[in-house]
This record gives structure tokens, sequence and C-alpha cells, in this order.
């Protein structure tokens, strides 16, 4: 049976973890995220499915809770913004390393430094190219409605078990905060303790059957055991860049230019192939919704079939990178973003267009 609610979408998160089984929350206030945690604590999970929420003293101790709770098996996540997430890198390196399942959620805002508490999109190169240090990915979902927000978290689980990875729900200021209808599920069921001991051998023998040594630390000194250990690790990613690209392509079967865009962006060019349609400009959105896989065959094939793309970013231009990458060479490929929490009209959108791709 389901359930229709208008929340926050903060609040969906919250709502969708106690519903996906989470065991966990571990995290630590700050703008514009704060109401995952306060959610959470109003709604005393523990009373419902027995999830544990616990404010730690910063973000440098929940993401270390978060490891302690992903090396017993559990389905543990924390939550932040820019700047804390910042702080999070080193335990999401050490997880990934240790190949342990969790969840963060990061609800980006303006930077760099402290900058300001409005939406941005410049933290896609932390998410999608590894923040924190050494060789590795985390698997980056990018939602642009409540709906997503609340449908993404048992996703971002059943993918970092799948394959035992750091997940990331790559939010933004905007869809934190904005209030929509969201549709739940009933409540899925928890794993039993039979099936934590099946599903998560790490958790109760230190080991798993590809790895002898033990999953808690990530530490080798050998280098050619380390060596080995990253061959392993990046044949994983490859297997997830093959499996779990996910994108959503809007009015492109006849468009001759392309919006690329996630998130608030992707519903800013909503609108704004509306107004260029208008105007009799045939214009589509490509809308990744995985960042880590990025979907660069399926970018590939569209650029062969348009005369240009324009990446419209809230930052100065991370994601348009992979676009350049991805796409066919002799076609025009820029970039349009706003900086500083400052949030384009679909109208800017269009004039960008006009004079940097059909113009240009």
């Amino acid at each position: 049976m389901k359930e229709l609610r208008l929340m926050k979408g903060n609040e969906a998160i919250s709502e969708a973890a106690i519903r996906a089984g989470c065991d966990g929350y571990f995290g630590y206030p700050i703008t514009p995220q704060s109401e995952i945690m306060e959610y959470l604590m109003l709604e005393k999970p523990e009373e419902r499915t027995g999830m544990i929420v616990l404010q730690a003293e910063s973000e440098l101790a929940s993401i270390n809770m978060v490891y302690g709770g992903a090396a017993c098996g559990k389905r543990v996540m924390t939550s932040s913004s820019s700047p804390g997430i910042s702080l999070m890198q080193e335990g999401i390196s050490y997880m990934a390393g240790a190949e342990l399942p969790s969840l963060v959620v990061n609800v980006v805002r303006g930077g760099p430094g402290l900058g300001t508490i409005q939406p941005s999109q410049s933290d896609y190169f932390q998410a999608t190219k590894g923040g924190g240090h050494g060789d590795y990915h985390i698997i980056t979902l990018a939602p642009s409605s409540v709906q997503e927000m609340a449908d993404f978290v048992g996703l971002a689980f059943d993918l970092a078990f799948k394959y035992r990875n750091p997940a990331m729900i790559l939010s933004d200021g905007a869809i934190g905060q904005m209030m929509e209808k969201v549709e739940f599920d009933e409540h899925r069921p928890r794993f039993t303790n039979e099936e934590i001991r099946k599903n998560t051998p790490w958790a109760t023998t230190g080991k798993t059957p590809d790895r002898e040594r033990n999953i808690i630390t990530s530490l080798d000194l050998d280098p050619a055991r380390q060596e080995l250990h990253n061959i392993k690790l990046q044949a994983k990613y490859r297997k997830i860049e093959q499996n779990e690209v996910r994108f959503e392509k809007i009015v492109c079967d006849d468009a001759e230019y392309v919006f690329v865009a996630y998130g608030t962006s992707a519903r800013i060019c909503q609108k704004a192939i509306q107004l260029a349609r208008e105007k009799g400009i045939k214009v589509g959105l490509f809308r990744p919704i995985t960042l880590y896989p990025f979907p660069k065959n399926e970018i590939n094939e569209l650029s062969k079939k348009v005369k240009g793309m324009l990446s419209v970013e809230m930052s100065a231009g991370q994601m348009i990178e992979d676009v350049l990458l991805a796409a066919e060479r002799n076609i025009k490929i820029e970039h349009f973003g706003k900086m500083g929490g400052i949030i384009p009209s679909p109208a800017e959108v269009v004039e960008a267009l006009e004079q940097k791709i059909i113009g240009g």
C-alpha cells in the first residue's frame, strides 16, 4: 500500500532511511541538511525499527562511527553539507580501501571554504573523483526531486552492499529544502541476524572469501600485496561502470541541441526546453542520474546526433570535463553555470544556449 506525504527533501531522506532498514545514523548538524538528523530525532526510529540515531561531536567522529557500524555488517549512514563532507574524506577513503558499504548524503552548498548556505553543485569533483586519497571511487546518485531523494536511499544501500563500496547521494540545498509530494512503499523488511551472517561475513570473521586479511583495516605495508588489492578494486569499479549506469533523456528524439544537467539544474533545464522550443529551437535534456558511474557511452552516442551540448551546472564547470571526455569532438560543447549559491533562471539557460552554442 502506498503512502503519500508532503515533505522536504531532507525529511524524505530520513523517512526513507527508516523504511529501508537503516540500522544507524551518525551525523553532525550543518545547514542546509540539518533537517535530516532533526527529523530522525523527532521520529524516534529506535521505537519503530530499532534504528540508532546519534549526534556525534564532529564530522570526523560521525564518519568513523559509520566505519565501525559498516565493519559490523550494519546498514549505516551519515549526512552533511560541503565543508562537513570535506572533513569526512579520510574516513570515506578508508572505507573504500576496506571495501565497507555505507551511505553518505551530501546536500551541497556554495564554496569554497565555508562559502554560503545557499545551494550549489560545486562538490561534483569531490564526489565523483574520490575526494580523499588513493585510487578509489564511490557510487554517486544525483536526485532531482524530493521523490528521488526518498527512492535513492534504498537504492544506494543496495548498491553499497552489492559492491561492498561506499555510496553517496549528491543533492543540493534547493532540493533538500523544497517541499513536494513523495510516495512511500510499505516498509521493507530488515536483514535478520541470519541474513547478516550469510551476506556480511566480515561482520563475524573479519574476512571475506576473496580477502584473507582483516577487512576492518586498509593498511598493508607489502607493496606487492597492496598493488594486487588496488587491481582488484579497479576491476570492481569497471564492473560498476558496466552494470550500474543510470540516466534520463527528455525530448531528445528530435533534438538538435542538448542540455546536460543533473539535480536542480536539470529541473531548470526542463523549463528552459519549453522556452526554447517556443522560439523554434529543438533542444532536449540528458540527465545523468549516476554521476559515478558517469553515462559516458550514452553521451557519446547522443553527441553523434546533435549539433551542440550545453553543460548546465551550479558551479564553475566540473561535470563538463566528463562531458567533453565522453562526447564526439566535432560538435560545440560549452558550459553555463552560476556560482556562490545562485540558481540560474530558465531564460538565462536559453540565452546561454543561443550565445554559446547556436551563435557561438
